[in-house]
């Protein structure tokens, strides 16, 4: 790609690292910062791997269900180590320095983790949906075959889609200035930082955005615009409550991790939206990670006799 003439046009040398400003404006709050994050990792990682565990472990839990909630829990543990372990190192040394192959690097993991994540999320909601609408026909749809495809598929297409489009990235030209004013690698971040030519890569956004998560989005709503059609239509209180009882915390998580995004991508990226934007990054990279464990155990009886029983 081509340079684009920026600034004063003279020439200029490529930059092999960029600054992650993260926190550091708030240096009174470091210490403070430190031992939140790392309580957060912490339990996220144990949250996490204790759920994997269980459902590895115990026989009543080797359904449908419990087979994609595994796989999200695999999912959540690799995804908050690609931002967290980076960020209290920052933290802790106050070096906010990355070299642009690991910062581009670290976009890889984390966009094709999030893109998983949307394609797993949208398969849980069609388990959902065999589940309430064709409960009969439950057993026989979601054999043991289409689960496998699913999540391979999940996985196969996150990491797909993220290769492809980190080779684009890779190919930019970074020359100044190297200022992120974010806690991680932002694909937006990266952009606007680059002094090649970057008019190609938009359409190619809008098409990776529509492959990776507005297609999984929009799977995700038609599930459970079906799903509440079908509960809404049960006669009995108990039923509808029984009913609803199996998709809430999947819904929960659903709410959580699209919500935040929207708000994230939605919000203008100038004067006081900025610190408001990395408010709502640190919910749907740091905090829905811990919160889904949180959900699905604190809800879920059958994983609570399981950790009881284990």
């Amino acid at each position: 790609m081509q340079l684009m003439e920026k600034g004063e046009g003279k020439n200029q040398t490529a930059i092999m690292e960029f600054i992650l400003l993260g926190f550091g404006d708030l240096p009174e709050l470091q210490t403070l910062l430190v031992l939140i994050f790392l309580v957060i990792y912490i339990a996220t990682m144990a949250g996490n791997i204790l759920i994997f565990a269980l459902v590895v472990a115990d026989q009543h839990l080797h359904t449908p269900m419990y087979f994609f909630l595994g796989n999200l829990s695999c999912l959540e543990t690799c995804y908050t180590s690609t931002i967290l372990p980076r960020l209290l190192a920052s933290l802790l040394t106050g070096d906010r320095t990355i070299s642009v192959p690991s910062c581009i690097t670290q976009f890889h993991f984390f966009g094709s983790l999030v893109t998983t994540e949307c394609s797993l999320l949208a398969a849980m909601s069609y388990d959902r949906y065999l589940a309430i609408c064709k409960p009969l026909h439950y057993g026989t749809l979601m054999n043991v075959q289409l689960r496998l495809q699913l999540a391979a598929g999940s996985w196969i297409s996150g990491f797909l889609i993220c290769t492809i489009f980190t080779c684009v990235i890779s190919q930019l030209i970074f020359c100044g200035p190297n200022e992120i004013d974010h806690f991680f690698c932002d694909f937006t971040s990266l952009i606007q930082l680059s002094c090649s030519d970057t008019s190609q890569i938009t359409p190619l956004t809008y098409i990776f955005s529509f492959l990776g998560a507005v297609s999984p989005f929009l799977l995700t709503l038609a599930s459970y615009i079906c799903i509440i059609a079908t509960i809404l239509g049960i006669p009995s209180t108990t039923g509808r409550q029984k009913a609803f009882s199996t998709c809430s915390s999947h819904l929960i998580v659903v709410a959580l991790f699209y919500g935040t995004i929207m708000f994230v991508y939605m919000l203008p990226k100038s004067g006081t939206w900025r610190a408001l934007n990395k408010v709502f990054s640190v919910c749907y990279t740091v905090l829905t990670p811990l919160a889904n464990p949180l959900i699905y155990s604190l809800r879920n009886r059958e994983v609570q006799e399981a950790l009881r029983n284990t």
